[in-house]
């Protein structure tokens, strides 16, 4: 399929995203993108996305699901690639491949949603990520260093310091972070090759259900209405889109002609 214009059934899944963004990816973002000439960066870039949500997604079961003087028994991010796919009603990990000194430390984790919701997204960015390197190396583009946009930084730099807020803000910016990811895929997907159309396409189940994830987390945490930090951190990221970027990367804003 080469979707240039989605069916109904993704059109049905991006209706909530559309409706939880504050604004649509900009015409020239766009515009800028579908150029052969910035598919290298942008792959690069995507790599890099994937696996720093896998990071993200790490840090929080880390932080928030561990005792503090257990932190440092945590696997690494390898780890999780070993794991069976969860089970949807299963057990925390697929323990039956965890050694011995893993099988404890999950022991000890909270039987949690968020230890549920997050290891399934680390599983599920890590193959993206793979997916992308894969794609690269078949097209011959070399997985170089690539300055990140400022998009999560000029998130990152509202979240609160005091508990259970900060986790809260970490939670709700995750959820932008899916969103838009999820969004751009949709709109680029249209103007790119076969492949990668179909590529960007089959991402967005995943990336619609990462956003919910971390939505549904973050009012639990709270334990109040989110409303208005959703809507605060809505504001900012939509800002962020819309402001001149001079560089052209996946969450970055409106290009600037250089």
């Amino acid at each position: 399929m080469h979707p240039h214009s989605l069916n109904s059934e993704f059109s049905q899944l991006l209706a909530p995203i559309h409706a939880f963004l504050h604004c649509e990816t900009p015409d020239e973002w766009i515009a800028e993108a579908q150029k052969p000439e910035h598919l290298a960066a942008l792959l690069v870039d995507h790599a890099n996305c994937e696996m720093k949500a896998a990071m993200s997604a790490h840090s929080l079961v880390r932080r928030y699901c561990l005792p503090k003087e257990k932190r440092k028994l945590l696997p690494n991010l390898d780890f999780y690639k070993t794991l069976d796919a969860l089970p949807e009603k299963g057990e925390v990990l697929g323990k039956q491949t965890l050694l011995d000194e893993n099988r404890r430390v999950f022991d000890e984790l909270a039987k949690n949603d968020l230890l549920l919701k997050m290891v399934r997204l680390i599983q599920e960015e890590l193959h993206h990520f793979e997916q992308v390197l894969e794609i690269m190396a078949a097209r011959g583009i070399e997985y170089s260093t690539l300055s990140a946009s400022g998009y999560a930084r000029g998130l990152l730099q509202h979240v609160r310091t005091h508990e259970p807020a900060a986790i809260v803000d970490r939670l709700i910016i995750g959820a932008y972070i899916e969103a838009r990811s999820c969004e751009r895929f949709a709109r680029l997907a249209p103007y790119l090759d076969e492949e990668l159309s179909r590529f960007y396409v089959s991402l967005l189940r995943s990336e619609a259900r990462h956003y919910q994830d971390y939505l549904t987390l973050a009012a639990d945490y709270s334990g109040k209405n989110i409303d208005e930090r959703v809507a605060f951190f809505g504001a900012r990221e939509a800002e962020l889109i819309q402001a001149p970027d001079e560089e052209l990367r996946f969450h970055s804003g409106v290009p600037v002609a250089g």
